[in-house]
């Protein structure tokens, strides 16, 4: 079940059905470098050097990944500001500027999956979904009702646009049946290869097991930021909670727990013991170190400067 933050209203369809594209991100963050009121702004479409919509559509998933913010509420002028993540990662000598390093597209499925107020249906079918496989009909009928369920208002026609992108995020084009014209360029999540599609049934399975290009230390981040929001001062964590719980990186990537265990074992020599796997009586946990746990946000970052300094 889906468990919305705190004051979060989710917000549906600012993608205007286009996935992103290689060098969306940066060309939007680097134009907020430059006018942080850019997309507000009519030379927008000439800067950017896209359509309307497509403007939109780019402002819309640099907010979703998190490279950039909002300004707070009481700014008229709604300008959008560079978070420390959107530095860090695209800016010029960031860590990887043009997504050459799959391990960046597996940290941008990570950051779009846990953003609920601009990718709720993203969030719901990579973190709550417990099934292998399901038809459109069947997804649909899903968040319909979960959305009812936790109060989430949004139109059969919205939910419809948000299901068909976030289909499409994920699958290359030419697997798709009928693919638009103007959608045959890939989101570069599709590399990850999460879901697959088989005509021939019309249904969609998601791709459960291990992943080869999915480094340990983009995992560990992720572990760190589902052990802060589920157990701040826990300082065990289950493996099958890592595996099967609802938002955890097990689900979020699509791994199986013998997968998560490799990348635990792993994990525990790349952080010097700091997270250990243990087992007592029979049932295997994750022990966090004091002082890797308090610090959450320099402990989660410090695996990140490790991972891109390699």
């Amino acid at each position: 079940m889906i468990v919305l933050e705190e004051g979060v209203r989710p917000i549906f369809g600012g993608h205007e059905k286009f996935v992103f594209r290689y060098g969306w991100l940066k060309k939007g963050l680097d134009a907020v470098t430059e006018n942080p009121n850019i997309f507000t702004e009519d030379n927008a479409l000439v800067t950017l050097g896209v359509g309307k919509n497509m403007v939109r559509s780019i402002r819309h998933w640099c907010l979703a990944t998190g490279v950039l913010r909002e300004g707070k509420s009481q700014d008229k002028d709604n300008r959008l500001t560079l978070t420390d993540f959107g530095k860090n990662l695209l800016a010029p000598g960031g860590w990887d500027p043009f997504l050459e390093d799959i391990g960046s597209l597996w940290l941008l499925h990570w950051q779009l999956i846990s953003n609920q107020l601009r990718s709720l249906t993203w969030h719901a079918i990579f973190s709550a979904y417990l099934v292998t496989e399901f038809s459109k009909k069947q997804l649909a009928d899903y968040l319909g009702k979960e959305f009812h369920h936790i109060g989430v208002r949004v139109s059969t026609e919205s939910l419809e646009r948000d299901i068909d992108c976030c289909l499409r995020t994920y699958i290359p084009a030419r697997t798709r049946s009928g693919a638009d014209t103007q959608e045959t360029l890939d989101c570069p999540l599709a590399e990850l290869e999460l879901l697959r599609f088989y005509p021939e049934e019309n249904i969609y399975r998601y791709n459960i097991g291990v992943k080869n290009s999915l480094p340990t230390l983009i995992f560990g981040y992720a572990l760190i930021r589902f052990l802060h929001r589920i157990a701040h001062t826990r300082r065990t964590v289950s493996v099958e909670e890592c595996a099967y719980h609802y938002w955890s990186p097990g689900q979020v990537f699509k791994l199986d727990e013998n997968s998560v265990v490799e990348h635990l074992e792993i994990l525990e020599g790349e952080t010097n013991g700091q997270i250990r796997l243990m087992e007592t009586a029979g049932l295997r946990q994750i022990y966090f170190s004091e002082e890797f746990i308090q610090p959450f946000r320099r402990t989660d970052l410090s695996l990140l400067k490790k991972y891109y300094e390699r």
